[in-house]
Parts: C-alpha cells; structure tokens; sequence
C-alpha cells in the first residue's frame, strides 16, 4: 500500500514544504479540575499551539486494580506508584470531553485524544474527532491499532521504545485497514528526558526509511530539542503543556508553561524562516553589501605614461574598481592619464 508523504488534517497538509504541526499536551496537567481544562484549551491558543491533545482511558480501562509487584513502578519520575492509583490521578473524566472539544472547536484550535482501548476509540468516534494520537507504549497493541485505523481517519502515532521491526508492524497493521494518513514521531520515553539520549538525527533516517511525515514527541526540559528537530525535517512537534507547575500532578515536571511554549513557537517559525530553501540567489542586502567587496584602487598619485606598480596600486575596499583578479595582469602596464590617490582603477584608463 502506497504510504503518504503528506498527512491532511482538517484543513492542514503535514509534511515537507509545511510549516511544523504544533501540538500542546494536556495529559494530567488538569490536576482534576474541569475549569483548568478549559483555561489550558485557551492558553494553548495564545501560545501558537496549532492542536491540543487529551488522553482517553480510566483505571479501569488501562490497568487492572491490583497491588502486587508487577503493578507498582520500580523506578523514574513516578517509582513506588501503584499503576491504578496513579491512572486514578492522571486521566481526564470522560464526561469532560465534549466540553472540552466544543470549547477548542470554538476558540479554533484543533483537538485530538489519545485512546488507550477499543472502549475509548468508540467513545472518541462519538464525539467525532477528526484525527488519532496513538502513545508510544501502545505502538505493538496491534488490535488498538486496527481498531484506531479501521476509523479511516488520520493517526499521529508516537514510537518511542520501538525497535525497527516493531514499528513496521505497527505500521503494517494500521495499513491493513486501508489507512495511509500515518505520522510518526519519534519520542524518547523518558520523563523528563535527557538532551544527549535524544539522538535527534534519527528524524532523518526515519523519514527516509518509513516514507511518512516524521516528528518529535518532546518530554526534555526548554525548546533546544524541539527547534533543533524541526531543522533536522521534523513536520511535527508535541509538548507538555500546563498552565504552572506549580499545579501539582503527575505530568508537572516535563511540561512547559505558556510563556515557554509561545517563546518555542517564535524559535521554530524563525527557524522555519531561516532554513527557508536550496538558493544561491543574492538577497536584495546582499547585493548592496557586494559594494563593500575588494577591488583595486590607485594607492598613490600616477602621471599618464607611468606604470602601474605595488607601490601605486592596492587591492582594497570598497568595491567600485576592477576586480581583484585582474590585479597581476595590469601591473606593469602603463596608464593613459594622470589618475589620483583614491581613484577606481579601471581598463579605460590603461593602454
């Protein structure tokens, strides 16, 4: 099945040629409470975010309630939590989510979630969402991915973790379902992450060997991470976002407060601009600078008949006489003219 270079959302091509999709993660930066919810929709608009992003699952639906071992985390931002407690914590109350998409619908920012099971994905088709996120741990659920596929609709899928090979066969079981409006973004599913275990180049290799739109599921700390990717051909960026961290929650300590956001925003739509395209057309500047170049000029008082010499002609700013290239060629020879210091030396004036 013939991959796609371009991912459409709504009204938006993803990909090469496109400035980078900008994506502000709610996850459980809510801390509980509705009116926050809301308040970070609006925050995320004013920051430039192009999209927000919840997650969809309860306790219930992501784990089971159990207290032995295998349920409890070892080690990371969240060792010692128990997995139900912390989900308890975390997730977004599905009775919020119509609210919270007809409230981003209204404001005009898009809105996609992340299902964690079939129940969630019927439940998101309810509501009809335009696109999917799929979360790096769910890369080899592959009934997940058939159930989100066979919703023909478009998928950022996250593949932190992933071998290669897992993530052909995520891929593959999303194609199975004549669904090719796939991204991926490469993720380092660590929390926070650390800068030099990113290995960024990555993006590049993975946009060649997947042949879809590719991007950055960002978890370090500042924008370094996620302006540099967009210069290495990342077509997407996703960020924590809260409203402080001061708001205590799960997810605090890796997201991004909406001056931050808004300053990663401004150094990736300059980066944009910087890269710009493949030219060696001189800018308007630089023409005008190209008269501050080297040329060759008389350097002393010469009576015509004279020749020219090292001692009565330099090569020196600005750029109004012959070019330096020509320098060997004219000396020795004789001028026509009396010419002044300071005169542009020019062919006319040489026999």
């Amino acid at each position: 099945m013939t991959q796609t270079k371009q991912l459409q959302i709504k009204n938006r091509s993803i990909g090469d040629g496109n400035p980078a999709y900008l994506i502000a993660e709610m996850s459980a930066n809510h801390a509980g409470d509705m009116g926050r919810a809301l308040e970070i929709i609006h925050a995320a608009k004013e920051s430039g975010a192009d999209c927000i992003k919840i997650q969809t699952y309860t306790p219930d639906t992501i784990t089971l309630n159990c207290n032995n071992e295998f349920f409890t985390l070892s080690g990371g931002t969240w060792k010692g939590e128990n997995l139900y407690e912390l989900y308890g914590k975390a997730y977004t109350p599905w009775e919020w989510q119509g609210r919270l998409k007809e409230e981003a619908d209204k404001i005009g920012i898009d809105f996609f979630s992340t299902p964690f099971d079939k129940t969630a994905v019927d439940f998101l088709e309810e509501l009809k969402v335009d696109f999917y996120k799929i979360a790096s741990f769910e890369v080899v659920d592959i009934p997940l991915l058939k159930a989100v596929a066979a919703t023909q609709k478009p998928i950022v899928m996250s593949v932190g973790m992933a071998t290669t090979e897992e993530i052909e066969e995520a891929m593959k079981a999303i194609y199975s379902q004549g669904n090719t409006q796939l991204a991926i973004l490469k993720c380092s599913s660590v929390y926070p992450a650390i800068p030099d275990t990113m290995n960024l180049k990555t993006l590049q290799d993975m946009k060649e060997r997947f042949g879809v739109p590719v991007g950055l599921s960002d978890h370090s700390m500042g924008n370094i991470a996620a302006v540099t990717a967009v210069a290495l051909g990342a077509n997407i960026i996703e960020k924590h976002f809260c409203l402080s961290r001061d708001i205590e929650n799960p997810d605090v300590s890796f997201s991004m407060e909406p001056e931050e956001f808004a300053e990663m925003v401004k150094n990736i739509r300059l980066a944009e601009k910087a890269m710009g395209k493949v030219s060696y057309e001189l800018s308007a500047a630089e023409k005008e600078s190209r008269n501050t170049r080297k040329s060759i000029f008389v350097s002393a008082d010469i009576k015509k008949g004279e020749v020219l010499t090292p001692e009565n002609i330099r090569v020196v700013r600005p750029a109004y006489g012959m070019e330096p290239k020509y320098y060997e060629m004219v000396l020795g020879k004789k001028v026509k003219e009396d010419l002044k210091f300071g005169t542009p030396l020019s062919f006319d004036v040489i026999e």
